[in-house]
């Protein structure tokens, strides 16, 4: 790499990083992304703050004596019949009447009666529901004559437990496809944006330069292939600091985040009303935290020495491949910014096709069509990394990377040809047919 390249590509580094756009966005994003999943997470532990007081009328032969009291739900066992008290509720002495009928055998559906004019909270309906399917349950039980022990051998729980049969070494889970898939998906669409973003930065950057006339004076003590290339490299380099930074901040925030999790959940499903409302939850806490544990388990499972350096590599063939591409559209068009919407648009075209065709290999990461994608040039920079998490076979990933390496120097030659022609070409926007004998002078 000549001096001239590394010229450019530090002045375009530098100025992208000392920003306060690149410091804040930088810093900022993993915290809002934790915060916020903070924030729904908590808020889906939480119920409604409202306090109701309801009249619980039992019209079965179920013995329903209590349901067990919330901090926000408060049952009112005392009224006699349904007028007494929807006189009550008109009278706002009550926020609502919940009436039990009569259970019919002969149905499977058992509906209650919620009278009033105010809706209830979801998880006040989950509370009184699965209160109310266990007491239906053990009424039927009963009226059927039927054993409860032996019912309870009859649901059985079925899941599937993987056996490795030719790598006894390989471990694999129950929940391993989740974490794979889960973590490939977040990569491969990362990835895919994060082209999209540094990409469309370089043709900004060489339009600007283009319309603005500063790059006539550039061109004049620096070669055009050095000039365009500085840029790709420079701008590829910011990406690059972006994402090594996103990692270490994501991995800390979220190791700190699972620990809160876990107690969040544990405390909750401790709490008296909660465990009593809803007996399944009693092991909640416990179950989640051991969840929590596996899937930390099976990440770490994961050969990170492999895959993070081929995250970093299929990072930067993708936005090699599609910088360059976009640096010559931004030489090609003319003073107008908004002409070159139909040249991006075919350039960005398969980059869009394997964000679909990444849709599908994150429920099917080995079927013929992401395999081939992976391999094929400009799906494989996202196609790939969606498919690192379960292992590909070697042959796979040399084959994608050879093929990768070979589409960027061919797209970098190809796109140099036409940017040294372009950028100096004013006017109007260059056609297809334009660029295609720009890609032949001498």
């Amino acid at each position: 790499m000549n001096n001239s390249i590394i010229q450019v590509a530090k002045r375009e580094y530098l100025t992208r990083v000392k920003s306060k756009t690149f410091l804040v966005t930088t810093i900022l994003a993993p915290l809002l992304i934790v915060a916020v999943m903070a924030l729904l997470i908590f808020l889906s532990t939480r119920g409604s703050d409202e306090s109701k007081k309801i009249a619980v009328l039992n019209l079965s032969e179920m013995r329903i004596e209590k349901i067990a009291q919330r901090q926000n739900l408060n049952f009112d066992y005392s009224y006699n019949s349904l007028e007494s008290a929807l006189a009550a509720y008109k009278n706002k002495e009550l926020d609502g009447v919940l009436l039990y009928p009569s259970v019919e055998l002969s149905e499977t559906d058992y509906k209650l009666e919620f009278y009033s004019d105010d809706q209830l909270a979801i998880d006040e309906i989950l509370t009184i529901e699965s209160f109310s399917k266990k007491e239906v349950r053990k009424y039927r039980i009963n009226a059927f004559g039927l054993d409860e022990e032996q019912l309870k051998l009859i649901d059985a729980d079925v899941t599937i437990e993987p056996k490795t049969v030719l790598d006894k070494e390989k471990e694999i889970t129950s929940i391993t496809s989740m974490v794979t898939s889960g973590l490939g998906g977040v990569v491969g669409y990362g990835l895919f944006f994060i082209i999209i973003i540094y990409g469309s930065m370089v043709m900004r950057s060489v339009t600007e330069e283009k319309i603005n006339r500063i790059v006539e004076v550039l061109i004049s003590t620096i070669r055009p292939f050095d000039l365009m290339m500085g840029k790709v490299i420079g701008v590829g380099l910011v990406g690059l600091t972006q994402i090594c930074i996103w990692i270490i901040l994501l991995l800390i925030l979220t190791s700190i985040g699972a620990i809160f999790l876990g107690d969040l959940l544990l405390e909750t499903a401790a709490t008296p009303d909660i465990t009593q409302a809803v007996p399944e939850m009693q092991d909640a806490g416990k179950e989640a935290q051991e969840m929590i544990t596996q899937v930390f388990k099976e990440i770490r499972s994961i050969n990170w020495l492999k895959i993070i350096p081929l995250y970093l590599f299929y990072f930067l063939v993708g936005y090699f491949t599609y910088a360059a591409l976009f640096a010559a559209i931004g030489s090609a068009m003319g003073d107008d910014i908004q002409e070159a919407q139909s040249l991006t648009m075919i350039a960005t075209m398969p980059l869009m096709v394997s964000l679909y065709i990444g849709v599908s290999a994150v429920s099917a990461p080995n079927s013929t069509l992401s395999i081939w994608s992976s391999i094929l040039p400009f799906t494989a920079p996202v196609v790939m990394p969606i498919r690192l998490p379960v292992d590909p076979p070697l042959w796979q990933i040399g084959l994608s990377v050879l093929v990768s390496v070979l589409t960027v120097i061919f797209l970098v030659w190809l796109a140099a040809r036409i940017y040294r022609v372009g950028i100096l070409m004013y006017g109007k926007k260059a056609s297809l047919k334009e660029l295609a004998r720009w890609i032949t002078y001498k």
